[in-house]
């Protein structure tokens, strides 16, 4: 594939995430490097829907380290069940936060974050790292943001 990114100009979020799903699936397929898949994952993801922040945090000497990323610095180590990333790791589940205000322990690593989500990414049946979406937004994100990014986070999980 490419270092061009199709995406709709005028389509519903659910179309976008149809349009982009299989090129990144395509733009990862051919390279073994998880630190180069991550990376353009991020970008697309910031490119396709102008997300405040997208990155991952990976599993390393029990913490969350942060990974590749798009958007302005962040936090560079979460620990076990902290905040949303924390919670999703320890849960191994998506955590799907309109408001990260009201979220009980929040790291505020950018006061600029008002909604969230993040998808665990597994590997041999424990959670290996995070994808971590922010919004400037309150209420951002939805089931549509969660079915898609679950099954991207599939895709890459089939690939380390």
């Amino acid at each position: 594939m490419s270092e061009n990114l199709y995406i709709p100009e005028t389509s519903t979020k659910s179309e976008t995430y149809q349009a982009i799903i299989p090129q990144i699936e395509s733009l990862i397929s051919g390279e073994p490097d998880l630190y180069a898949n991550l990376s353009n994952i991020a970008a697309a993801l910031k490119q396709s829907f102008n997300f405040f922040w997208v990155g991952f945090y990976l599993v390393k000497e029990n913490q969350l380290v942060l990974g590749p990323f798009q958007g302005p610095i962040a936090c560079t180590r979460i620990s076990y069940g902290a905040g949303v990333c924390g919670t999703a790791w320890s849960e191994g589940k998506t955590q799907l936060v309109p408001d990260v205000d009201a979220f009980p322990g929040h790291i505020a690593c950018s006061a600029a974050s008002k909604s969230e989500i993040v998808v665990p990414v597994f590997k041999d049946s424990q959670v290996a790292m995070v994808l971590d979406v922010d919004s400037d937004q309150l209420n951002d994100f939805d089931e549509t943001d969660q079915l898609y990014l679950e099954r991207l986070m599939g895709i890459l999980a089939s690939k380390i």
